[in-house]
């Protein structure tokens, strides 16, 4: 009995743990992503070697090649584990099939035994007249038939259960086939993984000797960075300047309206009676309480903090609209790769560290930049007058979208855009390749778009 109780709960216990896992039609389905990922890497760094022999690019493309094909290593050893639950599984299916049908084949035989036993007619005919009246006769008639149909069953039952063990044995093959097959993609991804850091290791030894070049790109690209994020800053300062002037121009103008409206009314009541004048100056003594219109008591709800850039309703809708689709927000460019993520991004091998305040992606050259949400155009404009690259800035109620990078705008200033409406295009920048420069802003706080767009 012991036996079969830990042999019952090893078999939940692997049906649970089958279950929590990922299926192999899901895991498949994101082996395909990544190495469609590491296609795109491929091909752009075919591209960057094309222009310079070694870059920061191009150590950063490896990198994340690396970090990519680690990914689909372990994807694949995931597909190992569930195959072999699977296989598992499989087995004790069939161990359990084999007692049933030994179990079935045992009563089948008794039944023949018993049916050898008692073959001929006049026992058959003993037993019906041996009935104590035509009832009785009658039930063991039905009895026979019944007995004779419980027979049937069993041989049809055993016939089942041999072609279902069959169809399982089967499966358990091909299973095994698989399995094979998955364990030569497992190792063929490893010496490929291996020939990768080969690659980088040999890419990071090119950037040893050549210390002051490498010196020179990294303070270009900080240069860069710190050019895009002061242009951007000093937009959405003006912008914010721009709301609290609209925001003051308001309240002034409230307050000429509430002027005017009480020198109407002390106009009006200029003629009234002293006596009436007193019960109204009674009556405004009295606090009005301010009540919920539906609960008629004292609305205690907590107010949202609003931003300068909320003081209108159309700016609140707008931002919680936004807010609402965090997490699911769609990537600015259809096919791309991520070379640099937001925060502190570190090249291995070298001393090479700075702070990404966004998204640096790599993408064809000349691939349609597109709004991640709807909203209005703040500012269109060149971050350097020398090159061919413009920022796209999308106001979002208090959110802020920044698309650097972009050649031939599609959009200007002041123009309500849609989610997925082209702003242009992505510029070749000077490694030869398509780069956009990504930036997601909460006013003007810099914010990980990982937290906002949808995963890949």
């Amino acid at each position: 009995m012991p036996v079969k109780i830990l042999y019952v709960f090893g078999f939940l216990l692997l049906a649970f743990t089958a279950s929590a896992q990922k299926t192999r039609s899901e895991l498949e389905k994101e082996r395909a992503s990544i190495q469609q990922e590491i296609e795109n890497i491929r091909k752009t760094l075919n591209e960057t070697t094309k222009n310079r022999k070694s870059s920061l690019a191009q150590l950063a493309l490896l990198q994340r090649k690396l970090k990519l094909r680690e990914k689909a290593v372990s994807n694949v050893n995931q597909e190992i584990r569930v195959i072999n639950n699977d296989m598992y599984l499989s087995a004790l299916e069939i161990r359990k099939l084999k007692g049933e049908l030994d179990t079935l084949k045992a009563q089948y035989a008794e039944s023949l035994v018993y049916a050898y036993k008692n073959r001929s007619n006049y026992d058959f005919m003993n037993f019906l007249f041996s009935a104590t009246n035509f009832n009785d006769a009658v039930k063991r008639v039905a009895y026979l038939k019944s007995y004779r149909s419980y027979r049937e069953k069993q041989a049809e039952n055993i016939a089942n259960t041999q072609n279902l063990l069959q169809s399982k044995i089967d499966g358990l093959k091909n299973t095994r086939k698989e399995k094979d097959e998955v364990l030569a993609a497992a190792t063929k991804e490893k010496e490929v993984l291996a020939e990768e850091k080969k690659e980088q290791d040999k890419v990071v030894a090119g950037f040893r000797s050549k210390e002051k070049e490498l010196n020179r790109e990294i303070a270009n690209k900080r240069a860069q960075d710190k050019k895009l994020q002061s242009s951007i800053s000093a937009v959405i300062r003006r912008e914010l300047e721009a709301a609290r002037l609209e925001e003051r121009k308001r309240q002034e103008e409230a307050k000429k309206l509430a002027a005017a409206k009480a020198a109407a009314e002390k106009a009006a009541n200029a003629g009234t009676s002293n006596s009436n004048a007193t019960k109204d100056v009674a009556k405004n003594e009295v606090p009005e309480k301010k009540t919920n219109p539906v609960t008629n008591t004292e609305s205690s709800a907590p107010k949202r903090a609003r931003s300068d850039f909320e003081m209108t309703p159309e700016g609140v809708i707008s931002s919680t609209n936004f807010e609402k689709n965090r997490g699911s927000l769609p990537w600015p460019v259809e096919t791309g790769t991520l070379v640099y993520g937001f925060g502190t991004q570190t090249l291995a091998g070298t001393p090479v560290t700075f702070v990404n305040d966004g998204y640096t992606i790599h993408t064809p050259i000349g691939a349609p930049v597109k709004a991640i949400f709807d909203g209005e155009v703040s500012s269109v404009y060149f971050v350097d007058v020398n090159t061919n690259s413009q920022v796209v800035i999308v106001k979002h109620g208090k959110y802020f979208t920044a698309y650097g990078g972009v050649t031939n705008p599609t959009v200007k200033a002041g123009q309500a855009v849609k989610t997925g409406q082209t702003l242009g295009r992505v510029v070749t920048n000077d490694e030869g390749v398509g780069e956009l420069e990504f930036r997601l802003m909460i006013e003007s706080k810099f914010v990980n778009p990982a937290q906002w767009l949808k995963s890949k």
